[in-house]
């Protein structure tokens, strides 16, 4: 069993979109920490995330190693190329082959042979039936969708192998049971069908074998395209048209179907999904056969198709390329018996008030509250909270709650804030202004604008500044704007003007330093009178200082020569 699903995410490139849960048929994703993730249990596989992820998180799980390890292991590895690949690959058969060998298969076969086998197994149970529902089992999405989320139709789906499953008993019985058998196409099902088989080894999709044949193939020149290599053992009919939307069903009318039998085909599973709301398979008094596949327009919308071709030149090669048998077998060669497990995902079902407890996580708290806008992915608010119950959502999820979240917050700075804060728009008119500015700058009209519900939201800001100009001066260079003791009458205002949105609204912030201003000249002033008179008493303490040292040397002069005499008169003799 492999240790990594089908499908996961790289979770450094997912940034919280949340368009994998709007595009999950089945919602499942988990969010968690602000990343999606998968949850292996509820998915089937369909790749409607992978292919609507914008930044390329969603991934699928690469298996190219285990099949060079086949290879490696000196392993017979046939592949098993699903029919879709002649509308994806401008190879001839036989150039396509080559390249598959070149890579190290031993043979290419086609898994349209087993889809053949498939259509008459399914025509002999249309024909052998009197009443009932029939679905299609060739595509494993279609048959996980069934058993986990509709299991009251599993017994409805056709119990025989995939058109892969038969193919893979058909090349065993040929081959011998030693040979390993590699599935190839456009399906992310394919390799959870691998693990429910047993007949096939490893499922791969054409974009891993593009990136194998990229990585391994330098120069396609190089290849020697023989012209001998032809599938074994023989070349497929009628069931090359399974990729497309209705080929199963062409394939039935082909074999042979009895005109009490109604053929439906119906792609894409919210179709498949709306199709079965309210039917109940026992009050069918008819036979219904239904070709179900997940994907849009068939298998040639798959999510690892892996080209930009247009679906109509895919359908119209694959179709040029279809060559019918004159006498199709009643009787299947290979039939694959098919036991679908039950597996029902239980939802839990929440007391209302539960739910209520979880809208309030989400800021509804009345009915009005739930807009209901499926930004977050889910359908509804209640769908939201009851992922929220499940542990598989978050309250962040919802954007109209966080942009409430954040109006608030900033409302609630701009209006805490003791500076003047104002925004204006491309007219000059105010689009908000919070009580700082109000009171700053509207004079005896504060009480009037203080009482309205909206403050000065809509007035000129011309009419209330007389710098406006600088907003305008923003406004048209897009460049920011500062100002430092902007003398305005009698006042002294710090301003700083910014771009909100460039050439449209700019906000500023206005800080009134008048007083600030006028107390640092004044102690500034009040420093200069303490210098000035510090330098008076220094002067003072040194004229001082500097008649005491004059005396003090006069002094020490007159005893120094009073000492030189006296000396003189003892050293002379006496006579």
């Amino acid at each position: 069993m492999d240790s990594q699903y089908p499908v996961y995410t790289l979770v450094n490139e997912c940034h919280d979109c949340y368009k994998c849960i709007r595009e999950c048929p089945v919602k499942a994703i988990k969010i968690e920490n602000g990343h999606a993730s998968v949850i292996p249990a509820k998915c089937i596989a369909c790749g409607n995330c992978v292919k609507a992820c914008p930044s390329n998180a969603k991934r699928v799980r690469t298996d190219i190693d285990k099949v060079k390890n086949l290879i490696l292991a000196q392993k017979r590895v046939f592949v098993s190329l699903a029919p879709s690949w002649n509308g994806v690959f401008d190879y001839s058969p036989y150039k396509m082959i080559s390249i598959l060998k070149r890579l190290g298969f031993a043979e290419v076969s086609e898994t349209a042979l087993g889809a053949q086998e498939v259509s008459i197994e399914t025509a002999q149970m249309l024909n052998n039936a009197e009443k009932g529902l029939f679905i299609s089992s060739a595509c494993p999405v279609i048959v996980d969708y069934i058993r986990l989320y509709h299991p009251q139709f599993i017994d409805c789906i056709t119990p025989i192998g995939s058109p892969a499953m038969t193919h893979a008993k058909m090349l065993k019985e040929k081959y011998g049971d030693d040979i390993s058998i590699v599935f190839i196409g456009p399906c992310i099902g394919k390799k959870n069908e691998v693990k429910y088989a047993g007949l096939f080894d490893v499922a791969l999709t054409f974009e891993e074998l593009k990136m194998w044949i990229n990585d391994e193939i330098v120069d396609i020149a190089s290849v020697v395209f023989d012209k001998k290599n032809k599938f074994v053992p023989y070349t497929a009919n009628e069931g090359s048209l399974y990729p497309i939307d209705g080929g199963m069903n062409e394939t039935l009318r082909k074999i042979g179907i009895k005109k009490e039998v109604q053929l439906m085909d119906i792609c894409g599973l919210e179709n498949f999904g709306r199709a079965l709301n309210n039917l109940k398979p026992d009050n069918i008094d008819r036979i219904i056969f239904v070709e179900a596949l997940s994907c849009e327009g068939g298998c040639v919308g798959g999510p690892c198709i892996s080209t930009d071709k247009a679906g109509i030149s895919m359908v119209s090669k694959i179709l040029s390329n279809i060559k019918d048998r004159e006498d199709i077998p009643t009787e299947p060669s290979a039939v694959v018996p098919y036991e679908i497990k039950k597996g029902k995902i239980v939802n839990t079902q929440y007391p209302l008030e539960e739910i209520l407890k979880a809208l309030k996580r989400i800021g509804k708290h009345t009915v009005d509250d739930e807009l209901n806008c499926g930004g977050c992915g889910y359908a509804t608010c209640r769908d939201l909270a009851k992922a929220l119950l499940d542990g598989e959502a978050e309250p962040s999820m919802c954007v109209s709650y966080m942009r409430k979240i954040a109006m608030r917050k900033a409302a609630a700075l701009v209006r805490c804030m003791p500076a003047a804060v104002v925004m204006v728009d491309r007219n000059l008119n105010i689009l908000e202004a919070n009580d700082s500015f109000i009171k700053m700058f509207s004079g005896d009209m504060y009480e009037i604008f203080k009482a309205r519900p909206d403050g000065m939201t809509g007035a000129a800001i011309d009419r209330i500044l007389s710098f406006s100009e600088l907003f305008r001066t923003c406004l048209n260079s897009g460049k920011d704007l500062h100002k430092e003791r902007y003398a305005v009458k009698e006042r002294l205002y710090d301003i700083s003007i910014f771009t909100i949105e460039e050439n449209e609204i700019v906000g500023a912030v206005i800080t009134d330093v008048t007083q600030t201003e006028t107390n640092r000249e004044k102690i500034a002033q009040k420093a200069h009178e303490v210098i000035s008179k510090n330098i008076s008493i220094v002067q003072e303490i040194a004229c001082l200082l500097g008649e005491h040292m004059v005396e003090t040397e006069t002094l020490l002069s007159s005893i120094a020569n009073d000492y030189e005499d006296k000396d003189d008169k003892e050293d002379k003799p006496t006579g």
